[in-house]
């Protein structure tokens, strides 16, 4: 796959960079032209995945999280949002639906799950005291072009 484009930002994990990955992702996934839906899809799960360093990465700390995104031909988008926090220990468990390390009155623990649902292909990579990374990958529908009004 030929790369098209590609950014990389950084921002501390403070709940309100939460809705500024979402809106800067979105900028740049304009340039690939995606439909609603599937925008609306890549911002939640990504809204799912930069909240997940937020709340868990750096537990009584601010750290960095870091959001990778780049646009292949062919309409593939791969995003990666990543920490150096605390880590995960078991990443299969981790992934189960419903589980969570937080407390369970303020946490769903579906996260990972919402990634799951809403992107073609998530893979999380973690290491305790090492940090987490979870790559998103989704397939953009090419969409048909718009006939020319006269």
């Amino acid at each position: 796959m030929k790369l098209l484009n590609q950014v990389k930002i950084s921002f501390y994990s403070r709940s309100v960079n939460e809705g500024f990955a979402r809106a800067a992702l979105a900028a740049f996934l304009v340039q690939a032209d995606p439909t609603v839906p599937q925008l609306a899809d890549i911002k939640t799960a990504v809204s799912e995945a930069v909240t997940n360093c937020i709340v868990h990465a750096y537990p009584g700390a601010i750290g960095q999280i870091t959001l990778r995104a780049a646009l292949y031909e062919g309409g593939v988008v791969r995003i990666t949002v990543s920490d150096k926090g605390v880590g995960i220990a078991d990443v299969a468990r981790a992934m189960e639906p419903l589980y969570t390390t937080g407390n369970p009155d303020e946490r769903a623990g579906l996260g990972f799950a919402v990634m799951q649902s809403f992107m073609d292909k998530v893979r999380v990579t973690s290491a305790p005291g090492r940090g987490t990374r979870v790559t998103m990958v989704k397939r953009l529908d090419v969409q048909e072009a718009l006939p020319a009004r006269g």
